[in-house]
């Protein structure tokens, strides 16, 4: 099987891991989905995470009988697991990585859509990364009353395509994705990630910095610009591939005291961002990488465009070495 011809069931699992969450949501009562199934060194797993996990076992079991994977998943017992059952895992062919829902606590509330995300890359062992992913797919997840879904895949080298699913009516149409062609920050969202206590203080002092540095002191009664806080890496990515956002980063990792991180299978679908021409990178710059695990804590900015890049990124770069995070 060549690596495109993963990506037709790749897209049905994702439908069919959508349409189970988004059913359990609707006939499970008010806070049972918000309930701890268990506690991960990595995460916490909400009883609405496993609703997907017979069903990634089921499918890579049947995957496996004409291929042979690795798959690291968020939530899965024994990942990475090796399919089929029993093989080696320095033998096998694909290395697999997978978030079943990114964004749970934002849907176990229905307060925003999560995301299903997979990266596909040729196993190379533990050291395989980001960098080497060259097919992403990425799935909606909607909240109950929200009937439409948008679902992305991309290949390296040969662009993004996506399509929005109706789930009243069963229709798909083409969706049209494009990044902002601003050139600068003002009256877009821009923004620093704090979702969690610990040292929410000085992440919002930097995105001060940014945003003052960019565009002047603030003036009584203007807005410089805005920000969205959605607990999502995946829908992060979702806003600026859509044009929503302008530039986001997550530096929770280089912060003291600090809880819950961003990991590998968060962004193991920059891929579709950077087919689209959204610019990912390290905190230092740097096109970002990090091995597929679940371990590894991962900082990342991600910008619109260039001009924007050029606005803001020596502005950050200086707000970090002001305080000797890099």
């Amino acid at each position: 099987m060549s690596v495109l011809d993963l990506i037709p069931p790749l897209r049905k699992l994702h439908d069919k891991i959508r349409d189970a969450v988004v059913a359990a949501t609707e006939r499970q009562r008010s806070g049972e989905l918000t309930d701890v199934s268990r506690d991960e060194d990595g995460d916490t797993i909400y009883a609405i995470d496993v609703v997907s996990e017979d069903m990634l076992v089921e499918f890579f079991e049947g995957m496996s009988r004409d291929n042979s994977f690795v798959v690291i998943a968020e939530g899965l017992a024994g990942s990475p697991m090796v399919f089929p059952p029993g093989g080696s895992e320095s033998s096998a062919e694909w290395r697999i990585i997978v978030d079943p829902i990114d964004g749970t606590r934002g849907l176990m509330y229905q307060k925003r859509s999560a995301w299903i995300l997979t990266g596909v890359a040729p196993n190379r062992g533990p050291e395989t990364s980001l960098q080497d992913i060259v097919i992403a797919v990425q799935t909606e997840i909607p909240r109950i009353k929200q009937h439409l879904s948008d679902q992305m895949w991309a290949v390296k080298g040969q662009g993004t395509k996506a399509e929005r699913y109706n789930r009243l009516t069963a229709e798909i149409a083409a969706l049209h994705l494009r990044p902002s062609k601003a050139d600068t920050i003002a009256h877009g969202f821009a923004t620093i990630s704090r979702f969690f206590p610990g040292a929410r203080d000085e992440l919002a002092a930097m995105a001060d910095e940014i945003a003052m540095g960019a565009l002047g002191p603030i003036k009584p009664g203007k807005a410089l610009c805005f920000e969205d806080q959605y607990i999502s890496s995946g829908g992060q990515l979702y806003e600026l591939m859509a044009g929503n956002d302008r530039f986001i980063a997550d530096l929770r990792p280089l912060m003291k005291q600090i809880g819950l991180c961003c990991h590998p299978y968060d962004l193991c679908t920059a891929l579709i961002a950077t087919e689209l021409g959204v610019l990912v990178t390290d905190a230092l710059g740097r096109p970002l990488n990090a091995p597929l695990n679940l371990e590894a804590d991962v900082a990342w900015a991600g910008y619109a465009n260039e001009q924007i890049r050029r606005q803001v990124e020596p502005l950050l770069q200086l707000a970090l070495r002001r305080r000797g995070l890099i």
